[in-house]
Formats: C-alpha cells, sequence, structure tokens
C-alpha cells in the first residue's frame, strides 16, 4: 500500500506543491522529450522546486526567537521539569557527592539560555550555523535529567507550538529533531 502511494503521490506529503513527482515508465511507452532535451525517463531524481528549509517554514530567525521566549517561560515555570534543579543532587564518588546542581535563572542567565536555544534550534534547523554554546552532551551531563522531565518539556515546547499556531507539519519535524537529542540529554533513565 505504502508503495503505491509513493508511486500516486498520495501518501504523506503527497499535497507538496512544486515538486516534480516520479512517474512510473510503462514497457510500451515511448520516451518523448521534454523542451530541454531530456526523454522524461525515471532514471533521473525528482527535483524538488521551491522547497524550503524548516528554518525558513518557522519564520527564520524571528519566528524562533518567538518559539523560544515563549517556550522558556513556560518551561521554567513547569515544575515537572524542574528547570533550576533544586533537590538533583551529584551521585557516584566525588568529593561534591550530594551537592545540589542549581540553576539560578537571573536574568543574565535566562538571557543566555534563550540566545543558545535559539541558534541551536536555527542550526537543527538549517538555518545559519553559529552555535556558541557548549556541546550538547557536556552541559547536560551533571543535571541528571530524567525521561519524565524531558518529556514534560516536550510538552511544553509543543504546548508553545500550538499558541503560536505552527502549523502540524512543522511541529513534527521540530518535535523529531528535540526528540533526537534524548540520549544526550537523559543521563537518569
Amino acid at each position: 500500500m505504502a508503495q503505491a502511494e509513493q508511486l500516486e503521490g498520495s501518501g504523506e506529503g503527497g499535497g507538496e506543491k512544486g515538486v516534480k513527482k516520479a512517474k512510473v515508465k510503462k514497457s510500451g511507452d515511448a520516451e518523448v522529450p521534454s523542451p530541454t532535451g531530456n526523454t522524461g525517463n525515471t532514471n533521473q531524481a525528482a527535483q524538488a522546486t521551491n522547497k524550503l528549509a524548516l528554518y525558513d517554514r518557522l519564520g527564520g530567525q524571528p519566528g524562533i526567537s518567538n518559539l523560544v521566549a515563549d517556550f522558556t517561560q513556560r518551561v521554567l515555570d513547569d515544575p515537572r521539569v524542574n528547570w533550576n534543579r533544586q533537590g538533583v543532587t551529584r551521585g557516584g564518588f566525588s568529593f561534591h557527592k550530594n551537592k545540589s546542581e542549581a540553576w539560578n535563572p537571573t536574568p543574565e542567565n535566562v538571557e543566555q539560555l534563550k540566545k543558545h536555544l535559539v541558534e541551536f534550534l536555527a542550526l537543527a534547523t538549517g538555518g545559519p550555523s553559529d552555535y556558541t554554546g557548549k556541546p550538547i552532551e557536556s552541559s547536560h551531563a551533571e543535571m541528571h535529567i530524567s525521561n519524565p522531565e524531558f518529556d514534560a518539556a516536550i510538552g511544553d515546547l509543543k504546548a508553545s507550538l500550538d499558541r503560536l499556531k505552527i502549523p502540524n507539519k512543522e511541529q513534527k519535524e521540530l518535535l523529531a529533531i528535540v526528540e533526537s537529542t534524548r540520549p544526550q540529554i537523559v543521563t537518569k533513565r
């Protein structure tokens, strides 16, 4: 069924505008040259025209900045996320064992967080690649983030996407990108 939908162009993404569809060549069909001299055989890749990166479909820098502003306030206020890491302690064998890893939401820290989130989302969605933050894994290593906390943050991001009326297709793409970071962020399973 999926193959039939792909060939007909009726499956997911079938209604996209500006995308040249692949054609099925039947054995008795003659090859008809196109105005450019191509014979129309299916051995050539379909060409995407007018395709925009997710970055552009989210509104570029202003759109991502608006999303981050809404999401940041929402996630900082969500006790399920525990963004400030209250009560989270280090484990293991170190001199700092049982020391709290609290994050102080000063205006400077919040602005730095927003800046890095905007840069990361821009890079991850096909925008400019000028990320100035630490690597994702090392910056989250000592936070002991759990799956339920990560899930709550994803829920907050979804709420921000809904509030800003981001189309479903773009929401799915962005949420998949963020979900792909789970192995680097969640350390407490």
